[in-house]
């Protein structure tokens, strides 16, 4: 086929690691093994501004969103439209509705070209509101009121609409937003597989081979809700001397979650890793036994399918995209939403019995490798080329 010149548009990028920066660093990477050419123009610090720029990467000063510090709202992101033309591109692709969302919103409809916008986050999570918006409840109701209307406003004016998944699909449908294709994030399975060692990092944290290990890794952040797995693994810890947790990652609740391990006691068998680069992510989830992700907030969840595709079985919250991954009793097990009892059984189930499940975990993190989900995304690009043609 004819190679593409596409351009990503997003509020968020290195050397943030979140769900929006992978699933870009991924595409671009498979995109332009292909010889399509990608460019990036994203928010940033006047430091990341500095240490990621390039050729093909556009940075705008933007100053930090406090709540969730790896957004960053740039200040007068509009003349990337100038930009636009002298690199010829074919699509435009916002990443994220926000200021460099919009600003591609903005030069697709003055130079008409497509715009395709990709749905990851929802900033209307009741959790989210509650703990991230203003603190007045009128305000907050009124700033979550205009949220939804914007989301709303911008994904419609979007010539297609991307989804990570079909639970989100449908919630976008229901809301008014049709043109929507299921596209879902993908990995890297040359960097996330089952022959990968954890050795490394279960002798950094002192865990020995006959300990069990379960594993959380992404935001520490309110509505990732992982008190539900500290509970858990409480219970756990009550009944087997041999059960330790591992959480790896950075996030505004961090010293609350550390708190709250203390309060319930198992302080000294679990352990905060802090933020983990990506070159050592892999050794992270071999050093599991499984991965609890306990958050009610998944577009998709990139981490239960990394940790899958090296061969864990993930135990998660049976809400939005998580109960669409997992299939009880195949590739890890589900509990209601916030209930750690039923979390504590679940991990528990697989502790004791985990291989029949590492097979079915393998399959199914291979399914979303970054070769296969690019294929979808080009075909979405292709569809809406070929639908500009036409009209």
């Amino acid at each position: 086929m004819e190679k593409l010149s596409i351009a990503f548009y997003s509020d968020t990028y290195l050397p943030n690691v979140d769900g929006v920066v992978t699933s870009i660093i991924n595409f671009r990477k498979e995109l332009e093994k292909r010889g399509h050419r990608v460019y990036v123009f994203a928010s940033a610090s006047p430091r990341n501004k500095r240490l990621y720029s390039d050729r093909k990467t556009f940075l705008y000063t933007g100053l930090s969103f406090k709540p969730y510090p790896q957004y960053s709202i740039a200040i007068f992101p509009y003349n990337s439209a100038i930009k636009l033309r002298s690199l010829g591109i074919d699509v435009i692709h916002a990443q994220t509705p926000f200021a460099m969302g919009f600003s591609g919103l903005m030069a697709g409809r003055i130079s008409q070209y497509p715009v395709v916008g990709s749905f990851h986050t929802f900033v209307n999570n009741r959790h989210i509101v509650e703990h991230y918006y203003p603190k007045n409840k009128s305000v907050k109701r009124i700033a979550s009121s205009y949220m939804k209307k914007y989301l709303r406003f911008f994904y419609k004016r979007c010539d297609s609409v991307i989804a990570p998944s079909e639970t989100v699909k449908n919630m976008l449908y229901k809301n008014g937003i049709k043109s929507t294709y299921v596209v879902p994030n993908s990995i890297d399975t040359s960097k996330f597989n089952n022959k990968i060692s954890g050795e490394r990092i279960r002798k950094r944290y002192g865990i020995k081979e006959r300990d069990k290990v379960i594993l959380y890794v992404g935001r520490l952040s309110a509505e990732k809700r992982i008190e539900t797995m500290l509970k858990a693994s409480k219970l756990l810890m009550q009944k087997d001397e041999h059960v330790k947790v591992l959480i790896t990652g950075k996030g505004p609740a961090e010293s609350y979650y550390k708190e709250l391990a203390h309060k319930l006691g198992i302080a000294n068998r679990t352990h905060f890793t802090g933020f983990v680069d990506q070159k050592t992510l892999p050794e992270v989830y071999a050093s599991s036994d499984l991965v609890c992700m306990p958050s009610t907030f998944e577009t998709q969840g990139i981490v239960s399918i990394e940790a899958m595709a090296c061969g864990k079985p993930v135990i998660g919250a049976d809400y939005l995209s998580t109960k669409e991954l997992i299939k009880n009793g195949f590739n890890g097990e589900k509990f209601r939403a916030g209930d750690y009892r039923q979390c504590s059984k679940k991990i528990d189930k697989v502790l004791n019995d985990t291989k029949p499940y590492i097979k079915n975990a393998l399959e199914t993190g291979r399914g979303f490798s970054s070769e296969k989900m690019t294929d979808k995304l080009i075909d979405v690009y292709k569809l809406l080329l070929s639908k500009q043609a036409i009209d």
